[in-house]
């Protein structure tokens, strides 16, 4: 007898779904994080952004500024606040947090602690 088999069995193309089902569920849950990683680069990024303009401000004005006394514009999405310090100290707060996501970014500068200049999200 000879079989003239044309095509795919029911139990191969099974073993194909289930296949590629067991590689979704793989992966979809490493690329789920993705969105709010990028959102947390690019509140860091604007807040990297606000030091170097609070930096060029401060070199003229010998004082911290607010975002719009900077001159700076955020990222679509993100809202910064910069609250200098209050005299006679030098330094300020600054704060970012983006529309999609819950997590906020903050950073201060002047205040001699060790995480001076370091940017920290929550």
């Amino acid at each position: 007898m000879k079989s003239n088999r044309k095509g795919f069995t029911l139990i191969e193309l099974l073993i194909v779904v289930v296949i590629i089902g067991i590689l979704a569920a793989i992966a979809i849950p490493k690329f789920a994080n993705t969105k709010e990683k990028a959102y947390v680069a690019s509140m860091k990024s604007d807040l990297r952004n606000l030091m170097t303009a609070e930096e060029g401000y401060f070199a003229d004005f010998q004082a911290y500024g607010s975002v719009a006394a900077v001159n700076f514009t955020s990222t679509n999405g993100v809202t910064v606040t910069a609250t200098p310090a209050p005299p006679p100290a030098a330094g300020y707060t600054a704060n970012a947090s983006h529309n999609q996501t819950p997590r906020t970014c903050a950073v201060t500068v002047g205040d001699g602690s060790p995480t001076d200049g370091v940017i920290i999200c929550t």
